[in-house]
This record gives structure tokens, sequence and C-alpha cells, in this order.
């Protein structure tokens, strides 16, 4: 499987910060917003990623992630021209998907939790059709929610409502989505909403309709975070700051990811450290590649 980071639009509803630079490369307390999206797809197991911006934006994605060789996986870019809808970028990232799977994550959700690439290297593996990814909340009205045989909450999705007035479930749709090599083709077939848009919930309805797609609940105990408005991104940075100060450990550290994944070895992890200054993040990674190191003595 293959992954794709949406890093696009324009992010008015946090402007005029993001009149100047993309919403996904502000900070999240103490990395860039665009960290935690990566985190979820290496999580995963995945290995090759796109990353979709604006022709304006993606000079500087590139400055601040490189070709991901520095992680052991390998990053490709490509532009998107204009806010034409989230389905896009599987027309945009036609070549690069290939004959595979595919793995779609928003570059302004965050996912946290126990289990989390358990949950993701499962999913990853018994990939087939849609799979979505919903999350419980207290307002369905203001999300697509998920819609269940018989409100029989089997995985087995009849219909997703965009922000209903009376909700059948309170699980919202996430901006986490993986399918299977299908969705090239069905991304090319859509027409535009009224809005101008090619919707990822007609591409998901697609699915839904052939009884080929499911929901994972990711359930209690896990964070789904959106970071699209003022508020919800200082409520994201709170969530991070106060985890990290409290247990000392960092939330989203790619070295740290590709480290224990297997991606780099050791040394790359002293390298990586070094290349960190004196942040603290720096300092994290570089405390854990001094313990890996005294560890091999």
């Amino acid at each position: 499987m293959k992954g794709i980071i949406l890093a696009g639009g324009s992010g008015t509803r946090l402007h005029p910060v993001t009149r100047a630079i993309s919403k996904q490369l502000m900070p999240v307390y103490d990395k860039p917003m665009v960290y935690y999206p990566l985190a979820v797809l290496m999580l995963a197991g995945i290995r090759e990623v796109l990353t979709i911006s604006t022709p304006h934006d993606l000079p500087l994605f590139k400055k601040l992630l490189g070709d991901g060789d520095d992680l052991g996986i390998r990053i490709e870019y490509a532009e998107q021209a204009a806010p034409n809808g989230l389905a896009e970028a599987f027309i945009i990232g036609r070549d690069f998907i290939d004959a595979d799977s595919v793995c779609l994550v928003l570059g302004d959700n965050i996912f946290h939790g126990s289990g989390l690439a358990k949950m993701l290297q499962r999913e990853v593996d018994h990939a087939s059709g849609a799979t979505l990814f919903g999350y419980r909340v207290k307002d369905p009205q203001r999300y697509g929610v998920a819609v269940f045989n018989d409100g029989a909450q089997d995985g087995q999705l009849v219909a997703v409502e965009e922000k209903p007035a009376q909700p059948k479930s309170n699980l919202a749709i996430t901006g986490l989505y993986m399918y299977d090599n299908e969705v090239v083709d069905i991304a090319a077939k859509l027409q535009p909403s009224p809005r101008g848009e090619l919707e990822i919930t007609d591409l998901n309805n697609h699915y839904i309709k052939r009884g080929k797609a499911k929901l994972v609940d990711l359930g209690r105990g896990m964070a789904w975070l959106d970071t699209g408005t003022h508020d919800s991104l200082m409520e994201a940075s709170q969530y991070v700051q106060v985890l990290e100060s409290r247990t000392g450990v960092q939330i989203a550290c790619l070295e740290e990811i590709a480290w224990r994944m297997g991606y780099i070895d050791d040394a790359k992890l002293l390298a990586a450290a070094a290349k960190l200054g004196k942040s603290s993040y720096g300092e994290y990674v570089k405390k854990l590649a001094l313990e890996a190191k005294a560890m091999e003595r």
C-alpha cells in the first residue's frame, strides 16, 4: 500500500495566518502539522508517500521533508493547482499509485492513541474495497456520519450522511481512508459537485452501493483532532503539550517511528539527531540515539 498526504487548500478558516503559509506547515505545539499525518502512514507500515500541495507551498514541503531518505522512506511531491476536491488526489496521484492500494490522510488531521499502529497495520494487511475510519463525537450534525444496516454497527456501511439534522449514529467519518486500486478509475469518472469539487463522499458512496465499504470504529482511548480552525488548532497543540510534558514521550516523532519500525538503524538515528540542533525535539531524538548506542556496548 502507498500513502498520500493531501495538504492543499487555501486554509481560509485560518486567515490571516494562512495567507502566507500552508496550514499544514503551521506548528501543532512543537512540530509542523504535516508531521502528524506522515506519522500515521509510517506507523501503518507505508514507506512510499506522495505529498500533494499547492504550487506555492510545495517547495516548502520539499525543504522540510526532503526525499524521505533520512527516515528510510520515499517521499514524492505533486501539485494540486486549485482546491478541486479531496477525490482529485487519486487523479493527481494515479502514476504514483500505479497498481497498488492506497491510503489517503488529510494533512490537517491528527490521530493518536494506544494501539494505533497495530490497528493501522491490520487494516493495511486486510485492505479491500474502501475502509473508512469513524470516531464518536457529541455533535455528529457537524460531520459526515456513518449509517449501518438496521442501525447495527457491524462495520458494513449503508451510507454516509453529510451533516444530518437527525444523525443515525454518532460515528463521524475522519480524514483517513484506505482504498483498493479501483479508486483511481472511480475518481476519474466522478463529476464535480454543485460547489465544483470532486467529493470524497461521492467516491465513498460508489463503494458503499456495491457493498465494498466498511467502517472501522477508532474506539475509546483514541484521539482524532481536526485542526481547521483557530480554536481546534489551539486545542490540538494543548493536547500534544500536555501528553508530552506528562509522559516525556514525543507524539509523531518521525525519526523515532522510523527507528522503531526498522526503517533506519542506530547510526541514522544519531545522524538525524545531529541535524535537529538543540530544540527539545532534537534533544529527544539525540537521547534515543545515545541510549541505543549505549545498549550496543
